[in-house]
Formats: C-alpha cells, sequence, structure tokens
C-alpha cells in the first residue's frame, strides 16, 4: 500500500472515530422525538363518533359543495348535528338519504321530485345579435360587466363558467349556448351558482327521466326591443297564458308554473302557438326546438 493510501486510509479513519458520537446523540434524539409525538398523537386524539364516520361512508364522496359545505365529510359532521340537513345532498339523491336516515334512525319524509338545472335561454350564435366582437377575458363573468359584450343583457353569454364549475361534465357549450347533458348531471347546483346572469335555475321534475317544458328565456325586454336582439326570445304576447293557466307573464317575460306543471293538450297548445318557439323541452330525451315563426311582412 502507497504511503498516500495509508495516509487517506487513516483520515477516514479518524472522521468516523469523531462522528459516531454525533450520530449516536442525533439517533437518541430521533427516537425521543418520536415517542414524544406517538404519546402527544394518543393523548390529544379527538374521539370522531363512528355514526359521523358512517355518514360519510353513505355519501358519494364527490365533495361538490352543493350541500353547501366544503366537503363530504363537514357535510357528515354537520347532518350528524342537525337532521334537518338530511337530503341536501344532491348527488347522493334518495339513496344516500335513505342511508343517513337508517343511521340516524330518522324517519324518511317525501322530499318531492327530483330537481335538475335548466338554461333559461334557447338563443344560439346564429340567433342573437351582437354590437361587437368581445375580446377580453373569456368567462361570462367578465363578459358580464361590459355593457356591450352581445345586445341582450339577459341572455347566454357562452363562456363556459357553469362548465368549469361541473364535475361532472355534464355542461357544454354548443354553438355558443350553455346545454346540459342531463345523463351525467346530478343536480350538485354547481352550475346555477356559477351563472352571473342567474339563467340556470333548479327545476323539479316530475320524473329525472322525463322531459319538462320550460320557457328557455330571461329577457324582460319589450317585445320589440327582444325581436331586435334575438330570433327566438320572449316576446310577452301572453298566448301561451290564455292556452294554458300555469303560464302567467310578469315584466314582458312567460314564466311556467314547475310545480303545478302536467303534460297535456293545453300545454302543447301553448308551445305550438308561442310564435317565438321559445316554449321548449329540456331533459334527456328532449326534442329539438322548433323554429321560431317567421313575422309578417309589413303591408305597402
Amino acid at each position: 500500500m502507497m504511503l498516500s493510501d495509508t495516509m487517506i486510509l487513516a483520515g477516514i479513519l479518524d472522521l468516523l472515530s469523531g462522528a459516531w458520537p454525533a450520530g449516536v446523540i442525533m439517533l437518541g434524539l430521533g427516537t425521543g422525538f418520536a415517542i414524544v409525538l406517538l404519546i402527544a398523537s394518543e393523548k390529544l386524539k379527538v374521539e370522531v363518533d363512528p355514526k359521523i364516520e358512517q355518514i360519510h361512508e353513505a355519501l358519494p364522496g364527490l365533495d361538490c359543495g352543493a350541500c353547501g359545505y366544503a366537503g363530504c365529510g363537514q357535510y357528515a359532521k354537520a347532518v350528524m348535528e342537525d337532521p334537518e340537513l338530511l337530503g341536501s345532498c344532491a348527488p347522493g339523491g334518495s339513496d344516500a338519504q335513505e342511508k343517513i336516515a337508517l343511521i340516524l334512525n330518522l324517519q324518511v319524509s317525501e322530499s318531492g321530485p327530483a330537481k335538475r338545472p335548466i338554461v333559461h335561454c334557447r338563443s344560439r350564435k346564429d340567433q342573437r345579435a351582437f354590437y361587437a366582437e368581445y375580446r377580453g377575458i373569456p368567462s361570462c363573468t367578465a363578459a358580464n360587466a361590459l355593457a356591450n359584450a352581445q345586445a341582450c343583457k339577459f341572455g347566454c353569454l357562452g363562456y363556459g363558467d357553469c362548465v368549469r364549475a361541473c364535475k361532472f361534465d355534464a355542461l357544454h357549450i354548443v354553438d355558443g349556448l350553455a346545454t346540459v347533458d342531463y345523463n351525467k348531471c346530478t343536480g350538485c347546483t354547481a352550475c346555477s351558482k356559477a351563472c352571473p346572469r342567474g339563467l340556470i335555475r333548479m327545476v323539479p321534475f316530475r320524473d329525472e327521466n322525463e322531459n319538462m317544458m320550460t320557457v328557455a328565456c330571461n329577457s324582460i325586454e319589450a317585445g320589440r326591443a327582444v325581436r331586435a336582439m334575438c330570433k327566438v326570445g320572449c316576446i310577452g304576447c301572453g298566448i301561451c297564458a290564455k292556452q294554458y293557466d300555469m303560464f302567467s307573464v310578469e315584466d314582458n317575460l312567460a314564466h311556467l308554473d314547475y310545480a303545478g306543471y302536467e303534460p297535456g293538450e293545453a300545454a302543447e297548445t301553448a308551445m305550438t302557438k308561442c310564435p317565438t318557439g321559445v316554449i321548449v323541452y329540456r331533459g334527456p330525451s328532449a326534442p329539438e326546438p322548433r323554429q321560431p315563426k317567421e313575422k309578417p311582412a309589413a303591408k305597402a
């Protein structure tokens, strides 16, 4: 062995002989801290009611916030403390409601038909007027802050705030119009909260697999102004209300009483006679809306 190798080996041995006490001390400190933390975790551990864990397991675990809480864990704790919150989980539906009621030994009352979102607008890009081309932030909230993003200040802006809010891929922008995929929708209400114009409202469907009639407009402009801005807007003519008593007109806009609506000849007649075709069906198998009637040309 050469002298240099001997010197290197001696240096390594000196280093090890000086370092091992520090290593032993660090190992002892680490072990001590671990023991202290273990004892503290046991002493300070918060006991969780097993029923809260059972409720959490009964929920879909989507953390969508439809119940008004940040996640399923918080809702499980809240419904344990206040059973009046039972049924607030829209994605879980009646199945989750019945499971939680069983855990809490409660009787489930009739909660009424499930609510699903309806976009109260049917105007696509080629059916609406624009004052100018919007080139700002591609967001409905941003565009809504401007007075001239499009001519109608009540209609769908089509920049997808509702699409981004939906965790279930149940909304898409089709030709500038927010469109619900009812086969994927859970009724979580996120889209209705995201729309800055309040166009998307939760409506009770008589049957979640059945289509619902609606007035697909939100404008309260006078009829002449609506016709100038949109081909398929409500002009407040009142023809629908004359045909079916579940329709009414207020502030130039027709409304349908969803709670009292029943399919039938009167409702169909009201839809057929609507001059702008603004009364449409929404749902999992809804037919395409009919085209509006052409306004007669003025006499010479």
